[in-house]
């Protein structure tokens, strides 16, 4: 097994999914009999990474009850407690002098099948400080676009599909990493944009598989839905 450390990310109130996060957490919510957050973890453990710092605050006994020290399921699992919101960055922030070597950083309520092995592997390769996973996203636009140039008419496109990499919560980062972290910040709006700023580079993992993000209550529902009747 792979002795990378994982910290996965559970501290939110997902206060976009009320009513269903009134009593459990996000990452707790259940899809065909099983939380959100256990989908992650086996996709960790087929990876074999098994060594596992779950980051939690609200309602965070529901999480702790249910997977304890994860020994009876083949692993490590530690928990960095939330006194209050601290962000993506700020959450991991506690663990900065204990973190020696390569490690991972992977969103609680999002269902993937991430190759994060492959993924460590092309991040020590390149031997940067951050690598983030993207997937391909397209975006149909409603409208027709128009491009405009000195008050004339260049060119219409009815309805084009916009391609775009759109971050999919899943980094590989060097310890040097948490030299660019405040308290309570955020990776995407903070800390990558200091990095940027420092002159260091951060690489991209182009994921082409499973991805789904359940940020409201009609993603969850839908999700639900579609693994529940399959």
């Amino acid at each position: 097994m792979n002795s990378t450390k994982v910290f996965i990310l559970c501290g939110g109130e997902g206060t976009r999914l009320r009513p269903y996060t009134l009593t459990k957490p996000k990452p707790m919510l259940p899809i065909a009999n099983k939380p959100i957050v256990q989908y992650v973890i086996e996709n960790l453990k087929k990876n074999g990474l098994v060594d596992l710092i779950l980051t939690i605050g609200y309602l965070k006994e529901k999480i702790i009850d249910y997977f304890k020290d994860g020994k009876n399921i083949g692993l490590n699992i530690e928990y960095l407690i939330e006194d209050e919101p601290k962000m993506t960055a700020g959450s991991i922030l506690p663990k900065k002098n204990e973190i020696k070597d390569t490690f991972v950083v992977i969103m609680g309520d999002t269902m993937n099948d991430i190759d994060v092995r492959e993924m460590i592997a092309q991040h020590k390769k390149n031997k940067v400080i951050a690598t983030m996973c993207v997937i391909n996203h397209k975006t149909q636009v409603e409208y027709g676009v128009v491009d405009v140039k000195d008050g004339i008419v260049e060119k219409f496109i009815e309805k084009p599909v916009i391609e775009h990499y759109i971050n999919a919560g899943t980094y590989v980062f060097e310890p040097e990493i948490f030299n660019y972290i405040k308290d309570k910040e955020d990776f995407a709006k903070n800390v990558f944009p200091r990095i940027l700023k420092s002159g260091k580079e951060i690489h991209v993992y182009v994921h082409n598989g499973k991805w789904q993000d359940i940020g409201r209550v009609s993603d969850y529902e839908r999700l639900k839905e579609e693994m529940e009747t399959s």
